[in-house]
């Protein structure tokens, strides 16, 4: 197994040893075997997140032991040598050690053999103060605005949309100046979300749900630059996060131009343009949703 992303963190010599060539650590070595802080270990090459600190207890084996997963962090996957279950990060595909059963150590009668050299772990201030936050914002561009508002102010855990223009080299663009290209704005949506309801990646995969990402300057018969497919993010998560979803499309065959630009002011457009579908009792001539992952 090699690094196939560029986003992944970077391995030293025994990390690389363990993650990606299946290598196991020395017993009683680990950071993390006698732990017992709060908060969630996370993956050490791509920063998923696999246990929760209170699935963790103490085994005696030498290496962290866990009695559950957090949901989907976790691929089960029969070993070469016949005998045992290796289990990796459902993400990346990182080694992380091996799970047993039958052994009576909890009530749920399964033990996650871990090696730390394949965790971080994210204290539980930092938990807190992401699930503090009431709302976070991300800004996505798809050609006609009409029809991306429609689809996205209908995920769960939105709390608003509103439509705009962005990226361009004027203040206070109006639908004319970006139609004419007088202004070199491009049509978006600004998304509000609820962070304790949804987040960045699933709304992110709305997006290239509801449009195809493969047009590059158009979508449908809307044809110009400012119908441009972009994610203007905020800050490293949400272009990392866009990044590895482009990877996971074209991994697939799917054909991606989808641009990622560092987000700038948002104007927004006038009041006729906003939730034009459910004011006027139409649905998008040029969008439709096709699950994509």
């Amino acid at each position: 197994m090699s690094q196939e992303s560029s986003n992944y963190n970077k391995l030293n010599k025994q990390e690389a040893f363990v993650i990606l060539n299946k290598g196991t650590e020395a017993p009683h070595t680990g950071k993390y075997e006698k732990s017992t802080d709060e908060g969630t270990y996370i993956c050490k090459q791509c920063n998923a997140a696999l246990y929760k600190s209170a699935d963790k207890f103490d085994s005696h084996c030498g290496w962290p032991s866990f009695d559950d997963e957090i949901e989907g962090a976790i691929i089960h996957k029969p070993d070469a040598d016949g005998r045992r279950t290796e289990i990796l990060c459902a993400n990346c595909g990182g080694h992380l050690g091996h799970v047993f059963h039958g052994e009576n150590y909890t009530k749920k009668d399964t033990r996650h053999c871990v090696n730390s050299l394949s965790l971080n772990f994210k204290p539980i201030v930092e938990t807190l103060i992401i699930s503090s936050k009431t709302s976070d914002t991300a800004i996505f561009a798809g050609g006609c605005f009409w029809g991306m508002e429609y689809y996205l102010n209908n995920v769960k855990g939105v709390k608003s949309t509103q439509v705009g223009y962005i990226g361009g080299h004027t203040d206070n663009p109006t639908y004319a100046d970006v139609c004419n290209h007088t202004s070199g704005h491009i049509e978006a949506v600004e998304v509000v979300f609820d962070p304790s309801k949804t987040d960045f990646e699933t709304i992110c995969k709305v997006f290239f749900e509801i449009h195809d990402p493969g047009q590059l300057n158009r979508q449908g018969p809307d044809i110009g630059e400012q119908y441009k497919s972009a994610i203007f993010y905020f800050n490293e998560d949400q272009k990392n996060i866009s990044l590895k979803l482009i990877e996971d499309l074209k991994s697939r065959d799917y054909s991606v131009v989808t641009e990622l630009i560092k987000t700038s002011k948002f104007w927004p457009a006038e009041s006729n343009h906003q939730d034009y579908y459910d004011r006027n009792g139409n649905k998008p001539y040029c969008h439709f949703y096709k699950r994509k992952f």
